[in-house]
């Protein structure tokens, strides 16, 4: 019995059955190890394939929303399908052509991270909302996606075989959306003056698309509700800003440089009396009195109504200048007579003319602060009133109001609604 099982020993530790269990190892390894660089290579083919996709998609949803609506803000474009489509076939995967499989405008939401296909041409109101009621507003359209593949021209695989696979379809998705004016590119607004954002919200945050009054002098008796900018924020509070900065800027080509929502922009409270006869000059040259004055300036938040020496740029609006006030004493004088009508119906033209002849200058302002719906920072009517805190003609005053019409985008997106939307958009999904 020892001997046969010591021979069993010996038998068993032979070189040559060593040797043939090492092959099987071996080749084992190998397969494995081929399997691994096969969907390594594969695997990495696939994600440039992907990764190609998806730039063409996002290229092909920022040039869609960057269309998504007329040049004039009025309406929808139906065309912009097309030019999200055309950018996103433009680009090419491994050298084979990308297929668009949609193109679909619609409604993204933040709250939901969604997007909801809508392909009304219609532009919803934005006066009078909240920014979570657009939010949630399905009608509202604000985005374009795009969805690429490569179906027709599958990704090669290179050892796909092996696993039963010739090739691999690949697809990617992006949504591109269009907001509301925030960071604005140079000369984006057009005179050296920043609208509080309190006076061109209701107290529940919707944009109220109603005469504003911006009053650039030190009265204490009245909030202020704008202010003078140079436009600058690098170290913008160090010193706000100076006549010398502002003169300049008036009636000149706007901001030279980009502004930057959330950040601080120099600011200036008060009369600033070179600057406002410089502008008077040039409003009486641009409107001889008789025309309104369309224009798009920076919002800033105006905490306690205060302005200066620095405030914080929170969007952009679009506004018409209906008067300007030189010297409070000359009412009979300078009272307005005759004044072209706001676009009260937004359908993008004046609803005509206002006109009084009366020679009493008194009753030609407030019929025409009536007409034109001019209110104090207090919201009672910009009517005259013998007690000086309480009237409403006043000296070196601005009387402006928010512009109802649909407006050119401007900027990029990211700033608040008041009424101006943006011109470039931001990928979103």
């Amino acid at each position: 019995m020892a001997m046969r099982l010591g021979e069993r020993l010996a038998i068993q530790g032979q070189p040559g059955r060593q040797t043939g269990l090492s092959f099987v190892l071996m080749a084992l390894s190998l397969v494995m190890l081929f399997s691994f660089t096969a969907l390594a290579l594969d695997g990495g083919n696939l994600y440039i394939a992907k990764n190609e996709l998806q730039n063409a998609s996002d290229a092909g949803a920022l040039a869609g929303a960057r269309v998504l609506y007329l040049p004039d803000g009025s309406e929808v474009n139906s065309g912009a399908d097309a030019v999200a489509a055309a950018t996103a076939i433009s680009n090419s995967s491994q050298g084979d052509p990308v297929e668009v499989a949609s193109v679909q405008r619609g409604h993204w939401s933040f709250a939901t991270r969604t997007f909801t296909p809508n392909s009304s041409l219609e532009p919803v109101d934005l006066v009078g909302v909240t920014a979570d009621d657009l939010d949630s507003d399905l009608s509202f359209i604000n985005a374009i996606e795009v969805v690429t593949e490569r179906n027709t021209t599958p990704v090669v695989a290179f050892f796909g075989f092996i696993f039963g696979h010739e090739s691999y379809k690949a697809s990617a998705r992006a949504v591109a959306y269009i907001g509301f004016a925030g960071t604005l590119r140079p000369e984006d607004v057009d005179q050296p003056i920043a609208i509080c954002k309190d006076r061109l919200l209701n107290e529940d945050g919707t944009y109220e698309c109603s005469v504003g009054t911006f009053i650039p002098s030190n009265d204490s008796t009245m909030s202020e509700t704008g202010g003078w900018s140079s436009f600058k924020q690098e170290d913008a509070c160090m010193g706000g800003t100076s006549t010398s900065e502002l003169r300049p800027l008036v009636c000149a080509s706007g901001n030279p440089e980009t502004l930057t929502l959330g950040k601080d922009m120099a600011t200036l409270g008060g009369e600033s009396h070179s600057t406002f006869m410089d502008l008077y000059d040039c409003w009486e040259a641009e409107t001889g009195k008789e025309t309104l004055w369309n224009m798009t300036l920076p919002v800033i938040d105006c905490p306690d109504s205060n302005v200066g020496p620095c405030n914080t740029l929170s969007g952009a609006v679009n506004i018409n200048v209906a008067y300007i006030v030189d010297k409070a004493n000359n009412i009979d004088a300078d009272a307005p007579s005759r004044m072209e009508l706001p676009d009260w119906d937004g359908d993008g033209a004046s609803d005509g003319t206002w006109s009084n002849d009366a020679t009493d200058g008194v009753t030609r302002w407030n019929d025409f602060v009536d007409a034109f719906k001019i209110k104090k920072p207090d919201g009672t009517p910009a009517h005259w009133d013998s007690d000086p805190s309480l009237n409403g003609w006043r000296q070196k005053t601005i009387y402006f109001l928010p512009d109802c019409s649909f407006h050119e985008p401007t900027g990029l997106s990211g700033g608040e609604n008041f009424g101006v939307l943006a011109q470039i958009p931001v990928l979103v999904d």
